[in-house]
């Protein structure tokens, strides 16, 4: 995080609201990143597991031994962990906000948002 709790605590509500914007666009750049290279790396095991010749417990032993995609692994293994304190980042401010009594990001689930027909009485 770029500001320390003490900091957001005394940043107005305009600014605040402004952080966590920025907070949460960083969360789903980098969400989209991660969720990219790990799909590349399902790709490249699916593409060596293909394109191995021999029996399948001889296939899944190539890839997993094969060093390149083991380097790949490890760097969606990192993006998780940076993904996951830019979520505590935005969790921090989301509460700041809470904590302030102003409406902070409800979560509304699909059944809720759905607004169901109002019934009109019979014109009896």
């Amino acid at each position: 995080m770029t500001m320390s709790v003490e900091q957001l605590c005394s940043l107005p509500e305009t600014a605040l609201v402004g952080a966590y914007a920025e907070a949460r666009r960083r969360y789903a750049e980098k969400k989209f990143e991660r969720d990219t290279q790990r799909a590349r790396l399902e790709w490249m095991r699916a593409k060596l597991f293909v394109n191995t010749q021999g029996n399948v417990t001889e296939r899944k032993m190539a890839v997993d031994v094969s060093e390149e995609l083991a380097r790949k692994g490890q760097e969606v293994r990192e993006m998780t962990r940076d993904l996951d304190m830019l979520r505590i980042d935005v969790d921090v401010i989301d509460t700041m906000i809470r904590l302030r009594g102003t409406q902070g990001a409800t979560r509304v689930h699909v059944e809720e948002a759905v607004e169901k027909p109002v019934e009109e009485p019979d014109g009896e």
